[in-house]
Order: C-alpha cells, then structure tokens, then sequence
C-alpha cells in the first residue's frame, strides 16, 4: 500500500484552515509550526513526550484536546479524556491513548489544537498584561506554559533587564542556549524576549520562502472534463476536498474575515485557480 507523504503544502493546508475557523494569526502559526518542528508532521522530542508539527508534551495535549477536541469533530478523543484528583490528565484504554496522542501527528488535529490553545492563551494573557498580546507572548505561552509566560512577562514589563536564568532556573537548566548567550553569560528577559521574536519572526519568513513556484508547480490534471490545478503531487481528488472544505469556512464570515482568510498565499492561489477552473468546466 502507498502512503502518500505529508507534503509542506498540506501542512500549510491545514494551518491555513485551522487559521481561518479560530482567527488566530496565519503568519504566527505558520511560524510556530516552522520553529518547533520544521514543518515536519512526525517531529519526535529526544528529551521529552513532546512530538508532531507543534511539539505538545502529553499533558498539554490532553488537555487542549479535552477541552476543544468535540468542537472539531474528535468528541470521541475529548470525552475519553479524564481528570484525576491531582488534576492529572488520564486516558483509561491504553489503545485510545495511543490513538489521541498520534493526532499530534495529523496536520489537520495538530493546527487546530495549537490554533485554540493559542488563542486561549490570547485571551488570559490580555486579561492580565491589559495589552494586546503579540505572536512572540503567545510562543512564550507556548514555550514556558501560561502561568511561566504570565510571570516572564509581568516581570519584564516592571524590569526588563533581569535574568532570565535567576527568574526561571529550572527551565534554564534544561535550556541552556535561550537563557545563556555563547560567553555563559545569562540572558536579560528582554534578551530572551527578543530572541524568541527574531526566530519567530524569521520561522514565518522562511516557512513562507519555501513556498516557491518549483514546490507549488502547476499540474494540469484532468478530472470530469475540468482542468484543475493542484501542486505538491496531490491528487485532483484531495484538492478539489481540500477546496471544498475551506470554501465551506467561509460561510457566514464577515468581509472582512473573508478578507483575512483569503490572504495572498499558494494555498489559498491554489484554490482560486481549481474554483476558476470548476465555473469554467
């Protein structure tokens, strides 16, 4: 049996999707995506549980999924999903836990989780910095856990040039290149802070450059007397599913939504080329 390979463009499929039904940022979760993981699907951590195009551990996983799984059409993963007195997250079938952890692995699950934990923590950080919360405070978010990039944050804002490494010495330990600079010497958290704004801001960027006119090079491909056209060796079939789909998003958007969805990118140059193609068929 062929397994068709996870291309970059149904990763960046997939973001665009996950993207445009939670409004969070393309670029930020494009960016993340490229950071954590390189646009690699099946990434696996040597030193954690961590795994998959946005390297959630088991716990965040768990807990993300629990609580926006149904709303994406995983209720199945959700209410397998239980709580123990400690607040632990559990699984009770071995073989379900298997099953929710490999949506890790699945661009669609992995983009849509990362998209709502995201925008979750949009939302608290707001409430608590009583600012606009930037791509670079949701990483961190992402990075340290909320309450690690709530008090990263708060301390910041009131001393910039405190150590990192001081404030967060555990997690120094185990990151040794984010909190210390090439002499060993620690790093202020406005020096951490930037650093994680310029990778962020560079993932996106080069994420973006990859997609080039050799990656998303035009294929005529026949199907029902229609010319369609697709990139990324996919099949006429999944691209014409893949369009459908995010046609469908659209419904009862705003202008401006729809604005925002449809931003300038091969995915969404793609789909205007097969829709041309399916009116002009």
């Amino acid at each position: 049996m062929t397994v068709n390979p996870i291309t970059t463009g149904r990763i960046q499929s997939a973001i665009a999707l996950a993207s445009s039904k939670t409004g969070v940022d393309f670029d930020y979760l494009l960016g993340q995506a490229k950071l954590e993981s390189g646009l690699n699907a099946n990434a696996k951590a040597g030193t954690s549980s961590a795994s998959g195009l946005y390297q959630f551990i088991e716990q965040s996983w768990l807990s993300v999924v629990k609580k926006h799984g149904a709303e994406h059409g995983m209720a199945w993963a959700a209410n397998s999903i239980g709580t123990s007195s400690s607040g632990r997250l559990s699984v009770g079938d071995a073989g379900t836990k298997a099953a929710i952890l490999a949506l890790r692995n699945d661009p669609n699950a992995a983009s849509l989780m990362a998209a709502e934990y995201a925008s979750d923590n949009k939302a608290s950080l707001e409430g608590t910095l009583n600012r606009p919360a930037s791509g670079t405070d949701l990483y961190m978010a992402h990075f340290m856990g909320l309450g690690g990039a709530t008090k990263f944050l708060k301390t910041m804002q009131a001393n910039p040039q405190a150590s990192g490494a001081a404030l967060f010495p555990a997690a120094a330990r185990a990151n040794h290149n984010v909190f210390y600079d090439s002499n060993n010497q620690p790093r202020t958290l406005s020096a951490i802070y930037d650093r994680f704004a310029d990778k962020l801001g560079g993932a996106a960027a080069g994420a973006s450059a990859t997609a080039t006119p050799a990656d998303y090079a035009a294929q005529a491909l026949d199907m029902d007397g229609s010319t369609v056209i697709t990139g990324n060796n996919e099949s006429a079939d999944d691209a014409l599913a893949w369009a459908t789909t995010a046609m469908g998003r659209f419904t009862g958007k705003t202008t401006q939504a729809a604005a925002s969805i449809l931003r300038p990118t091969p995915d969404t140059a793609r789909l205007a080329y097969m829709m041309l193609a399916r009116l002009g068929g």
